[in-house]
Parts: structure tokens; C-alpha cells; sequence
């Protein structure tokens, strides 16, 4: 899994970073992609990367301010012009699905896959077979969410050699008793996979939050986490402004990540006025609290 951001700046867009959205590549555990946050130019800030739309299954919205849903509704219809007709569904706060059915309403726009709205509150809103997500109330002047994407326990490594040993040659069921499914060979000999299972391996997990000035929340999506994305809007001297409107400051972010004991922290969405020569400055407020800190800039790509 890896993680790529299309858009790392706040508010508006500038030459250099585009407003908020993240991409989340599932590759590894299933084919797939998750969307996080979605901002004016989405969709060209994915033509020029790895990124597939075809392959967003997921997408989750933090909140409803312009610089994180202005681009959802050009990523949709552009979805479907391209034939697209895999499903996706759509998570975020009370009021995305009418913002959603109202653009494409009255813009005589349609789709061409099954588009599953749900409208979100805090707590548990997804468990599949790999994942289980849930969202947490952040401090903002609207409705908004953080995520915590926890990976359920992996398999453990298959004995190769012992089912060698029990007479169980290679073959394409292989990758079956590698998940511990059951299964019955050709010679029609039945083989739990379960029990050439090594102990399991606990799976990552995933804190990405939205714009949220510092709250006791940030700490229980963030425990433990092996990586965390959060903002760092402005640098530590503006804190009170950053916090006046609902954003965290550098300082604050990094103070937040080593009191949740994360692992990672990967600071995004900086204010417009800061340019790439300024980066260096404030990555440094950060790695001063919590020294394993990177500055995500647009299509930087972070292995998970």
C-alpha cells in the first residue's frame, strides 16, 4: 500500500501545491484505490499521476468546505464519460449527498455507475474483509471527520515446506491456502490452509484527518498509528490565528503525534502563503517535537 498526494495546500490553490485531496493504493492487500478529499482539479492533479479513476472504489470526505468537494463533481462525470461502470461509494458528513445530487442535477450530468451516498457520523463506517474504518469528530467551524483506517491481522506465512513434506505439491491453489481458505486439491485431498498458517502478522494502521484545530480527539485516532496525516496549516508563531479558524499549526501537529505514540507523522494542507523555499523551516518546527516528521508536497508518494 502506498500512500499519494494529489493536493497539499489549504484553502486555495497556488503554483505550487493544489487544494487538498489524497489517494490511498490498496495494492498488495486488494486492487483498488481510496480517495481522500477531493479539491477543485482532483482529477488533473490525477492525470499526471500513477493514480486510476477507474480504480477509486472509495471516496471519504473530511468535510464540506469548497477546497476538499469542489472537484467531486468533474471526477464523477469524467468517470463516467469514460465508460467507467464499477461502483464507488461516497463517505462524508450530512449535506454531501445533496451537494452531489444537486451539481448533478442541475448541470444535466448522469452517471454511469452505481454511486452508494452515505451520509456519515462518528463511529464505525466500514468493516470489510481487510478494513475497518472509522470516523472521529474533529474542532471546526463545520461538520468534520478524521479516519482511522485499521488493516485487520494478516495471515501469517505459509509452511511451504511442510506441506511439501505432507505431500502437498505447488500448484494455483497455493494462493487459496495462503489466505487459510480450505480447499480440495485435484487429487481430491481437502487442505486447510489454516493449518500451515504461520502466527498472524498485525496489520497497519492509518490515521488521516481533516482541518481541525488541536482537540482530545486527535489522540484516539492517531494511538498507536503507524502513520498519521494531519495538517499543519501555519507555522508555530501563527497558532492562535490558525486556531481562530479552525486549523493546527506545526508545532501542534507534531505535539499531537508524539503524545498518540504514532509512529509517522506526514504533515499537509500549508497555507498558500508559504512556497517551497519556506518547507525546509517548517518541517524543522516539527521534527523538533516529533523528529520522524515528512512534509507530503503534491505527488509525493509514501510507502505504507
Amino acid at each position: 500500500m502506498e500512500l499519494q498526494f494529489l493536493g497539499t495546500g489549504a484553502g486555495t490553490p497556488g503554483r505550487q501545491r493544489n487544494v487538498t485531496s489524497i489517494a490511498l493504493s490498496l495494492e498488495g492487500v486488494r486492487s483498488g484505490c481510496w480517495l481522500f478529499d477531493c479539491g477543485e482539479a482532483t482529477q488533473h492533479q490525477i492525470m499526471r499521476s500513477p493514480v486510476k479513476i477507474g480504480k477509486i472504489e472509495k471516496i471519504f470526505i473530511t468535510h464540506l468546505h469548497g477546497d476538499h468537494i469542489f472537484g467531486l463533481p468533474g471526477l464523477l462525470t469524467s468517470r463516467s464519460m469514460n465508460g467507467i461502470s464499477d461502483a464507488i461509494t461516497l463517505y462524508g458528513p450530512k449535506g454531501i449527498k445533496a451537494f452531489v445530487e444537486t451539481t448533478l442535477s442541475l448541470s444535466g450530468s448522469w452517471l454511469t455507475f452505481p454511486l452508494d451516498i452515505v451520509e456519515i457520523s462518528a463511529g464505525e463506517i466500514l468493516n470489510d474483509e481487510h478494513f475497518r474504518v472509522t470516523a472521529w469528530p474533529l474542532t471546526h467551524p463545520v461538520e468534520c471527520y478524521g479516519f482511522r483506517i485499521e488493516e485487520h491481522a494478516r495471515p501469517g506465512a505459509l509452511d511451504a515446506d511442510r506441506l511439501l513434506a505432507d505431500g502437498i505439491r505447488p500448484g494455483k491453489l497455493f494462493q487459496q491456502l495462503k489466505r487459510g481458505r480450505t480447499v480440495t486439491m485435484e487429487d481430491g485431498q481437502v487442505v486447510n490452509g489454516r493449518d500451515y498458517l504461520g502466527p498472524s502478522m498485525p496489520g497497519l494502521t492509518l490515521a488521516i484527518f481533516g482541518d481541525t484545530s488541536p482537540t482530545a480527539a486527535a489522540r484516539e485516532v492517531a494511538a498507536n498509528a503507524d502513520v498519521v496525516v494531519h495538517e499543519a496549516t501555519l507555522e508555530a508563531a501563527m497558532a492562535e490565528k490558525a486556531n481562530s479558524r479552525g486549523h493546527s499549526s506545526t508545532v501542534q501537529a507534531a505535539t499531537m503525534a508524539k503524545e498518540a505514540g504514532a509512529k509517522k507523522l506526514i504533515v499537509t494542507h500549508l497555507s498558500s502563503r508559504y512556497l517551497r523555499e519556506d518547507t525546509a523551516r517548517l518541517l524543522a518546527e516539527c521534527r523538533a517535537i516529533f523528529p520522524n516528521t515528512e512534509m507530503a508536497h503534491d505527488f509525493a508518494v509514501f510507502p505504507l
